[in-house]
């Protein structure tokens, strides 16, 4: 089991990766506000973990383990906030509780809610 505050980190790095294509802790560092030795450390809690490995030049890359479950999260937060912004929440509302909902959810719980939502609406 991995915790919510490693999800977010993988999550960070995949989306950091498709914007930019490569990833540093310090690009991390910067996108979640946090300090280089907070980075520093939850870079080697992942690595003990398999989530990614970093090479010596400092570039992160994502494991199977953490590409899928960084692919999870990522799924999760865009179909949700997607979907409470259509219900009429505010974006910035609605990301925030996206983030909160995305790591507490079952995986049944968010297929049926996935289903659900893709029936009503299948633009999203």
């Amino acid at each position: 089991m991995i915790h919510e505050s490693a999800e977010n980190y993988l999550e960070t790095i995949l989306r950091i990766r498709n914007e930019q294509g490569k990833v540093r802790s310090i690009d991390i560092a910067r996108a979640l506000n946090f300090s280089k030795p907070s980075i520093s450390r939850a870079m080697r809690l992942l690595r003990q973990n398999e989530c990614i490995t970093m090479n010596e030049e400092g570039w992160i890359e994502l494991l199977p383990k953490g590409e899928r479950i960084a692919n999870e999260i990522l799924e999760r937060h865009q179909l949700l906030s997607k979907w409470l912004i259509m219900l009429g929440v505010d974006p910035e509302i609605a990301t925030q509780d996206a983030c909160k909902m995305e790591h507490d959810l079952s995986k049944e719980t968010f297929e049926k809610l996935k289903l659900h939502i893709a029936s009503e609406h299948p633009e999203l």
